[in-house]
């Protein structure tokens, strides 16, 4: 009995953490699995890692909390975000990006970032650009440490959209980041383009 108790407790717990995760990410514009996962642990005194949900989880509490508390205004931003994804993709098409994060797998929210991943030859040869094109950002360190964090990241603001420019050697652009999706214009064009035809035709894509 006390391993079966302590096994409903754990679950318990991991739904906690789970959920408060997502708000995290919803309302704080979090868009790091690991540290809204981590975050929500210290808040809810966790201290052992198998109460620790995947990503998964909580992105299904994501889904669940945004379609009850921004059922209108969230998929706007997610369509604002990819509009501006495919401008900022095609102005930076020389540096090879990638969409990624919230608003390619339409998790996100009112203060997430757009998230782009850039392969260019140097990550110098970006700057540059920004500063010929008289583009104002900010430079960031990444927090973590190499093999998998970026060369560089950049903050820079596109209308009223937070965007992080992550920069990586074009060497590692064929193996992409461990577990993350990413897409190419062409693609996060046609999501657009597949979202305009459903609301052209909404009891079709609802049948």
């Amino acid at each position: 009995m006390p391993s079966h108790a302590h096994a409903t407790r754990s679950g318990n717990l991991r739904r906690e953490i789970a959920a408060l995760a997502a708000r995290m990410m919803a309302e704080d514009g979090i868009s790091d699995f690991g540290f809204a996962k981590r975050k929500a642990a210290r808040q809810l005194g966790a201290v052992d890692a198998e109460v620790l949900p995947n990503n998964a989880e909580i992105e299904a509490e994501l889904r669940a909390w945004q379609a009850l508390y921004q059922d209108e205004e969230q998929p706007q931003r997610v369509r604002e975000m990819r509009n501006a994804a495919v401008e900022i993709m095609r102005l930076l098409d020389d540096f090879r990006p990638y969409l990624t994060g919230g608003a390619l797998d339409g998790t996100a929210g009112r203060y997430s970032e757009l998230e782009i991943d850039l392969y260019p030859e140097s990550a110098k040869e970006v700057e540059i650009f920004f500063l010929n094109q008289n583009v104002s950002y900010e430079h960031r360190e990444p927090r973590r440490p190499p093999p998998d964090a970026p060369e560089a990241i950049l903050s820079l603001d596109w209308g009223d959209i937070p965007v992080r420019l992550s920069i990586y050697p074009a060497s590692a652009e064929r193996r992409g980041r461990r577990g993350q999706e990413r897409a190419r214009r062409p693609q996060v064009e046609a999501l657009l383009q597949a979202a305009a035809t459903d609301d052209e035709h909404p009891a079709e894509a609802s049948e």
